[in-house]
């Protein structure tokens, strides 16, 4: 695959994936998701590779989710060899590659940036990266990891403040709650993302696969869960009410959700 939404780079048995798409935030469209989960398989059979790190182009953004601008402009996030919308089978992909997942997060991680960065195994954080959600906003919801497994990271209160305001929390805030690893600054992350990356490739890697299978094996069953999420997000995302959230979005504007209470 030529890819034209990402940058993938292998160095000293570290992977690096790099949203490129620093006009749009790094939003995802349909192609930027089969970019990744093609680049993240191709991780998982690189045995020269050891360890991933997941981040943005630029120091604005690790990504701001779905392309908003996109759907109202194409009314679907795109086209994608497949015709579909994977970002489901993205999700899985980042926890099933037998190998850790670093996510290195340069500027906002919000919507369905900010599931991709939890879904992660880790997190490092610019000092000045920002953490929330939007989808109440924009209409639209991630029911699955975006929620469920969001709750075993922070705890069910925090998780439903997360998603219930769209408030946006600073590194720090992040860092407090058990959201992020470890904040550093700016210019220091990708060298800090790289150190972590290195210290995993030094260790047994029969072993870390096995960890992180046992790991997941916890939050399992949110799988099915996210299945069914994601067919009624792709029912809802067609109806009115979503498409008022898409539009002020688009236009810069508060959106109206009362006529659908």
């Amino acid at each position: 695959m030529e890819y034209q939404d990402i940058r993938f780079e292998v160095a000293e048995g570290i992977a690096t994936l790099t949203i490129d798409r620093p006009e749009r935030y790094n939003a995802f469209r349909g192609r930027t998701v089969e970019e990744l989960i093609h680049a993240f398989k191709r991780t998982w059979s690189d045995k020269q590779v050891a360890c991933v790190i997941l981040t943005g182009a630029g120091d604005k953004a690790f990504c701001a989710g779905g392309d908003q601008k996109e759907y109202v402009e194409t009314g679907s996030y795109g086209t994608s060899e497949s015709g579909l919308f994977e970002i489901e089978e993205l999700h899985h992909v980042i926890r099933n590659v037998p190998k850790p997942v670093i996510a290195a997060v340069n500027g906002v991680a919000i919507g369905g940036g900010h599931v991709l960065h939890v879904v992660c195994d880790v997190t490092i954080a610019a000092e000045h990266a920002r953490f929330g959600q939007a989808g109440p906003r924009v209409g639209s919801f991630d029911a699955g990891y975006g929620t469920a497994y969001l709750a075993r990271v922070v705890g069910e209160k925090r998780a439903r403040e997360i998603w219930f305001f769209c408030r946006q929390y600073d590194a720090a805030t992040a860092a407090e709650w058990g959201l992020v690893n470890k904040v550093v600054p700016g210019e220091r992350l990708m060298d800090e993302a790289r150190a972590w990356a290195k210290e995993a490739a030094a260790l047994s890697p029969t072993t870390l696969r096995f960890l992180k299978m046992s790991f997941n094996a916890d939050s399992a069953q949110v799988a099915g869960q996210q299945r069914l999420a994601f067919e009624a997000l792709e029912v809802f995302g067609k109806s009115d009410e979503a498409n008022e959230g898409r539009t002020a979005f688009s236009e810069k504007r508060p959106p109206d959700f009362s006529p659908y209470r």
